[in-house]
């Protein structure tokens, strides 16, 4: 995760717990625009929106949210805390995030090295490093 990448976004803390915590699957288009669905939802396919990542940094949404509300969206920080996510929204050509779908589970401890996580540069764990007792939650 690019701790400078989070530093140009602005939103609080119950954008980043959702971003972190929600069941997001993400596809890369191609052209920087990265195809965000949170199956959090029992109707996934309404919640279903384009973040564009512009220079490496999500820049805009199709959702609601970033629409009518001030900063950035929980699609975008959940995009921009996984860098595998961002890197493949980056590339021209359309791929898949990890070459099939990228969800929140994918990005655990064993994704990365023994012991470490990518929310371990986060104030907030990820779910499953929570829901192994890993991390707690802050404060």
């Amino acid at each position: 995760m690019s701790t400078s990448t989070l530093d140009l976004l602005e939103y609080d803390d119950q954008i980043a717990k959702r971003a972190q915590w929600e069941a997001f699957e993400f596809t890369a288009l191609g052209d920087g625009d990265v195809e965000v669905v949170n199956d959090s939802h029992e109707e996934a396919d309404d919640h279903t929106y384009t973040v564009h990542v512009e220079g490496g940094i999500p820049s805009d949404c199709t959702c609601p949210a970033w629409e009518y509300q001030p900063g950035a969206c929980k699609h975008m920080v959940a995009v921009a805390i996984r860098e595998p996510v961002l890197e493949a929204a980056s590339r021209e050509q359309p791929v898949r995030a990890d070459g099939g779908t990228a969800t929140l589970d994918s990005f655990t401890t064993e994704d990365t090295d023994e012991g470490k996580c990518w929310c371990d540069d986060s104030d907030f764990p990820c779910f499953g490093c929570y829901n192994d007792g890993r991390r707690d939650l802050p404060g």
